[in-house]
């Protein structure tokens, strides 16, 4: 039995070699392998080495030609590897014909992220969703596999299920993904009450994304001091996070956390992940946190519209924010700021002023400062202004509603005829 104070060591980390090929990872993304150790590291891997096939087609029975797939077996012998991380998605059989090449766990790209993914998830909605992606993951592979579908969740499996137990798990399956769809449409309604709630107080939305490890929580926490973790680790957040903002000029807008995106982000997780990124998609305005200290920043960015528009975010008013201008670049500088992009500094808080006065200036473009001295009868006119503006400040004193708003300029000249002399109008 062990004693309270005996140290116990930790199970030794998988030890891992990659694998890509060259047709696939250096085309439209470079850095795509150097961020696959990235996730094997975020996943408790130990990476060993790795081997890249640079020429020649896709092998349909086993990704990588024959040549390279002895050598990638000797590779695993000599480096005593017990993992092999390929960085493009495999089949089903491709996985049981190299596993059984290899005699090592082989695992894709897509599965790699959603075991990341399902160890980063701490509330019960990611869980949920987590679970999702990764059945909808299995579902079409399950065909394939030779073994029982139950060592995905640790349990002991044989090999060549017969048809009679396919069909069981395909059931299986299928029923627990029916369940997690209703578990999630309940969670979903509660967002979308909390949301209601929300906008019944007409404060407009603002919402971060940006490239996994961009720096979104960094820049959340110094904007709202909220306490969202960080961790200079791929996906460090997955569950939103909504605080208060007050802009300079008095404005006060919610301002949303969200998870991170990357390259070949699994569509069973964009779909997954709907629910929780309907904060991107209703929001007033994106801040698009990009990390100029990666040489890859553009193609990096470019991947992030690609799933705004996945999601149906693709037309949302954006400010490209350029973070980590403290750190020396590795590849090309980041444009002027502007109107529509700043340079800033999350962890310093370099130029954070004037992304605040972008941030505030993209709200209120066109819109007019009011302010007025409202009878405690006329909560009409304030229930209106609310509708048809933003109310900036709100506050009673000797029996009536001192209001400031940003209004539309015609909002405001129908404000000043509603409203009679004595009951103090707009100025």
């Amino acid at each position: 039995m062990k004693r309270p104070h005996e140290i116990v060591n930790p199970p030794r980390p998988e030890r891992a070699l990659l694998v890509g090929h060259a047709g696939r990872d250096g085309r439209g993304f470079p850095g795509s392998f150097e961020e696959l150790a990235l996730l094997a590291d975020t996943a408790g891997a130990r990476v060993l080495g790795s081997l890249v096939q640079r020429r020649g087609p896709i092998h349909p029975a086993t990704f990588i030609g024959k040549g390279k797939l002895e050598e990638l077996a000797e590779l695993a012998r000599d480096r005593d590897a017990d993992l092999v991380i390929f960085n493009d998605d495999l089949s089903a059989p491709q996985i049981r014909n190299l596993e059984q090449e290899l005699a090592v766990k082989v695992v894709d790209r897509s599965e790699l992220i959603l075991d990341i993914f399902a160890r980063r998830a701490r509330t019960r909605e990611a869980r949920l969703q987590v679970e999702l992606a990764q059945l909808e993951y299995t579902l079409p592979r399950l065909t394939g596999m030779w073994k029982h579908l139950e060592r995905q969740a640790g349990g002991i499996g044989t090999r060549g299920p017969g048809e009679t137990q396919l069909e069981v798990d395909r059931r299986r399956v299928r029923t627990r993904i029916g369940q997690l769809h209703r578990r999630l449409r309940d969670v979903e309604r509660t967002r979308g009450l909390h949301r209601h709630e929300r906008a019944a107080v007409p404060f407009p939305t603002v919402a971060l994304v940006g490239y996994t490890n961009s720096g979104k929580s960094t820049l959340m926490n110094r904007l709202t001091q909220a306490g969202v973790l960080v961790e200079d680790r791929l996906f460090a957040t997955l569950d939103p996070t909504v605080r208060r903002l007050r802009l300079p000029e008095g404005l006060t807008v919610l301002l949303a956390d969200t998870v991170g995106f990357i390259h070949k982000l699994p569509h069973q997780l964009v779909e997954a992940f709907k629910g929780t990124l309907e904060e991107v998609r209703e929001a007033d305005l994106l801040l698009h946190v990009i990390d100029v200290a990666q040489s890859t920043w553009p193609e990096q960015a470019q991947v992030v519209e690609a799933v705004l528009e996945e999601i149906g975010a693709g037309d949302r008013p954006a400010i490209r924010v350029f973070n980590k201008t403290d750190l020396p670049a590795a590849g090309s500088p980041p444009p002027a700021s502007g109107p529509d992009a700043v340079s800033i500094s999350a962890r310093t808080g370099k130029d954070v002023g004037a992304l605040l006065a972008a941030i505030e200036a993209r709200l209120t473009v066109g819109l007019e400062r009011v302010r007025c001295a409202l009878p405690s009868g006329r909560g009409d006119v304030l229930a209106w202004l609310r509708r048809v503006g933003r109310v900036v400040e709100e506050y009673y004193r000797d029996g009536v509603v001192m209001v400031t708003a940003l209004v539309p300029p015609k909002v405001a000249g129908q404000l000043r005829k509603r409203l009679p002399e004595t009951a103090a109008p707009p100025c």
